[in-house]
């Protein structure tokens, strides 16, 4: 491992290298070559030392030759304890996958670096270690013992216009969707994504879906958005009347402007700088269509900035060096850039 130095950290992303059995290695290797990367950032990498140069070696074999030497990065070792196959997640996988961000979010806590960056875990393969956790987010919250939400956030590379998509509710299944969806929770959310879309702009314009098909068509194809939301909204505007919220929209519609602004050379007036989404597939489904490659999943409400890339481990492309990493080199500048 190379010196760390910790008097002055503003500019070290921690990279905790997600689950050795998928992409993550070789996608944060990518991203550190990429000329699009923030040469501000100072990466240090939390994983297996001997499978960082093994990644590195075979990258280099496979014609990527401005991937930088491990020897010259901080890397905080946590060695592999069995071999891990590409593409097969077990117990040995999600262990390490594990260790290595609680051991990531330790050096953050205590100011190693300014924001950590995770690469994508299998949440199977926690469970097949005995760790019962949903997801990462979930793991984060535990640790700093701090209430979480999870926003997808991306800039469109046509026009600087920034995407943010908030959910309501994260890993949980569908059928308990309507226990979790309280005026509390809500109000909560919205003050959120309120906050986060405040540091680009004063005065945001808010998008909320709704539920049912058609939003309920006035409680014809469902009664949560009359009885639930619609008074939430309500009173949320009077508790904030300088901010323009509208819905609840048609979750089939509620994305339509921001598709057209991601996309135009010069983004419209009526895309909204924050959207909340009530459960997890309702927000991902949009957000992957629409900005896959560029989207950040970040954590608010922790102690410090975490960021992720907006996909999985890519089982099926692991160890075959094809995976793109646009989303993580995005994943890294939108650390750097919400921390600085």
């Amino acid at each position: 491992m190379s010196n760390i130095h910790t008097s002055n950290n503003k500019n070290t992303l921690i990279i905790s290298l997600g689950d050795p059995a998928g992409i993550g290695t070789e996608i944060v290797l990518k991203a550190l070559a990429s000329k699009h990367l923030n040469q501000n950032i100072k990466p240090l990498l939390v994983g297996c030392k001997n499978n960082i140069f093994q990644t590195y070696s075979k990258l280099i074999d496979h014609g990527f030759t401005n991937i930088p030497d491990p020897k010259k990065l901080d890397i905080i070792d946590i060695p592999l304890e069995k071999k891990i196959i590409p593409g097969i997640v077990d117990k040995n996988s999600g262990s390490a996958s594990f260790k290595w961000l609680i051991n990531a979010t330790n050096l953050i806590l205590e100011g190693k670096g300014n924001s950590l960056v995770t690469a994508p875990i299998s949440k199977i393969a926690w469970h097949k270690a005995g760790h019962k956790f949903t997801g990462q987010t979930e793991l984060l919250g535990k640790l700093t013992n701090k209430k979480t939400s999870m926003l997808f956030t991306a800039i469109s590379p046509k026009n600087g216009w920034r995407f943010n998509t908030l959910l309501a509710t994260t890993h949980i299944p569908l059928e308990q969707i309507n226990n979790y969806l309280t005026k509390e929770l809500i109000t909560y959310k919205l003050d959120t994504l309120l906050t986060f879309c405040r540091k680009f702009n004063k005065n945001p314009l808010i998008h909320i879906a709704g539920l049912n098909p058609h939003a309920g068509e006035e409680g014809t194809i469902g009664i949560e958005e009359q009885k639930l939301l619609i008074p939430i909204i309500n009173e949320w505007k009077k508790d904030n009347p300088d901010i323009t919220i509208n819905g609840p929209i048609p979750p089939d519609s509620c994305w339509i402007s921001s598709a057209d602004a991601w996309s135009r050379i010069s983004t419209t007036n009526n895309a909204p700088d924050g959207i909340l989404a009530l459960y997890h597939d309702q927000g991902l489904i949009p957000v992957k269509l629409i900005a896959f490659d560029e989207a950040v999943n970040t954590t608010l409400g922790l102690p410090f900035i975490r960021t992720s890339p907006d996909h999985g481990t890519a089982l099926d492309i692991a160890g075959k060096f094809k995976a793109r990493e646009t989303s993580m080199i995005a994943a890294m500048n939108n650390a750097w850039l919400l921390a600085n």
